[in-house]
């Protein structure tokens, strides 16, 4: 048995009275018996009767007979001192009656106390076996409906190209939307926020028919990507169950997932869909060299997570989702703090398809390529609206919907600037720029 020495017992005590009263008792002739053994220490303290004093010094643990409310008490505490100064005094013997149940009582209290702890485990285990069970079943009937609706996508589409793309542009809203709420009802909304933005193309102008036979070409390698979906390697299928509308949860991402580092906010953007408002927010890791995307959503008047001001950098922890091409993450713990910089910026138009042939070799369903271009200039077409030049004099056009072209053009004061924004692949949307390395958003 392991004996405490005089610091370590006076640590114990409740308070300084406590200690100078044990003092007092800690000599031999205050006490009528001492004794030990490998479990404990014992004796009887003198005073207005004969206080029973037990010591188990291993955990520590007290009993004594005294009325005192401190724990532990003067006559406990002189017990330990005795112990700790004139161990040759406390001599090994058979233990009194009266420590043999105490020793008795703790032995059954800390059986039952594993036995608790045990049962505790035990319920915890049968609970979280239950729970990943039932999240196992919703995944499994999600899974079921998923496959049903995607087979009858498969039917439609196939119907479609066989009556030809002009019978498309000819059918009513009813047509796409019909098929849009029936991929909402499989729980497929990522597939229904596509055929959503199909049923516009037809009537997109000039050049329609081959933007939409693009879109449906896509559609169906996802279809035909998901009936392999076994066979092909792990972060293509969470491209494509991302892309069908399954969602990723911070729970769910591995440690490696997450990227610590110094993240410049870029630009973002705010629409609606039905009655989903959604923003788009691009961070740029400084160490890592990253492009993030974040994304939150609120439902009609519901407040959306405030986040930072594009210009503003955060220290903060990124989780990416798993996939061929990542780019949406997880914002966690984020601190504003001060910084400067830019990201490095492709040279020319050239160079941003480039990039985007490649990562689209990577992740065929990319929606938006982040681009940093380099000394372009905002240029006006009466026929065609806003596009961008580069020093090739190669233009790349802008979204339409960008509404702020006249504000970009006085930015540039006439002279190329930088300009972040989002590549569709058919459009480029700028969210900012940099005119002598300052940063200014749209």
């Amino acid at each position: 048995m392991s004996l405490l020495n005089t610091e370590q017992v006076i640590a114990l005590a409740p308070d300084d009275v406590s200690v100078k009263a044990a003092r007092g008792l800690a000599r031999p002739g205050k006490w009528a018996s001492l004794g030990q053994n490998d479990r404990a220490l014992w004796g009887e303290c003198k005073g207005s009767v004969l206080y029973q004093v037990c010591v188990d010094p291993s955990e520590p643990a007290f009993k004594c007979t005294c009325p005192s409310r401190k724990f532990p008490c003067k006559h406990a505490l002189a017990l330990l001192l005795v112990a700790a100064a004139q161990s040759e005094i406390i001599h090994v013997c058979e233990p009194p009656a009266w420590l043999n149940a105490w020793l008795t009582k703790r032995e059954q209290s800390a059986k039952r106390k594993v036995a608790r702890a045990s049962a505790d485990t035990e319920l915890a285990a049968e609970q979280q076996a239950k729970r990943v069970a039932a999240k196992n079943q919703r995944i499994a009937e999600r899974q079921r409906k998923v496959e049903a609706g995607l087979e009858e996508l498969e039917r439609w589409l196939r119907d479609l190209v066989r009556q030809g793309l002009g019978h498309a542009q000819q059918q009513p809203a009813r047509y796409w939307d019909d098929m849009t709420a029936r991929l909402v009802d499989v729980q497929a909304p990522g597939l229904a926020r596509w055929l959503r933005d199909l049923a516009s193309i037809p009537a997109s102008g000039e050049g329609w028919a081959e933007r939409l036979l693009v879109q449906l070409g896509s559609l169906y390698l996802l279809l035909e990507g998901h009936r392999r979906l076994e066979t092909l390697p792990e972060l293509l299928q969470a491209d494509i169950r991302s892309r069908i509308g399954w969602h990723w949860q911070e729970a769910d991402l591995p440690d490696e997932a997450w990227v610590r580092d110094h993240w410049l906010m870029l630009g973002q953007r705010g629409y609606e869909e039905e009655q989903l408002r959604i923003r788009r927010a691009w961070l740029w890791g400084r160490e890592c060299g990253r492009l993030a995307l974040v994304l939150d959503f609120a439902y009609q008047s519901q407040p959306m997570t405030p986040i930072a001001a594009p210009g503003v950098w955060l220290e903060a922890e990124l989780g990416f989702f798993p996939s061929q091409y990542p780019q949406r993450a997880l914002l966690r713990n984020p601190v504003m703090i001060e910084g400067q910089g830019m990201p490095p910026a492709l040279a020319d138009h050239t160079a941003l398809l480039e990039s985007y042939a490649e990562a689209l070799a990577r992740q065929p369903w990319l929606s938006m390529l982040p681009a940093v271009l380099a000394e372009v200039m905002p240029v006006y077409g009466e026929a065609r609206g806003w596009w961008l030049r580069d020093s090739a004099t190669n233009r790349l056009p802008i979204n339409p919907g960008f509404g702020a072209g006249w504000q970009l053009l006085a930015l540039s004061g006439g002279a190329p600037l930088t300009v972040f924004g989002e590549w569709s692949g058919q459009q480029f949307w700028p969210l900012g720029a940099w005119v002598n390395r300052q940063f200014a958003a749209f």
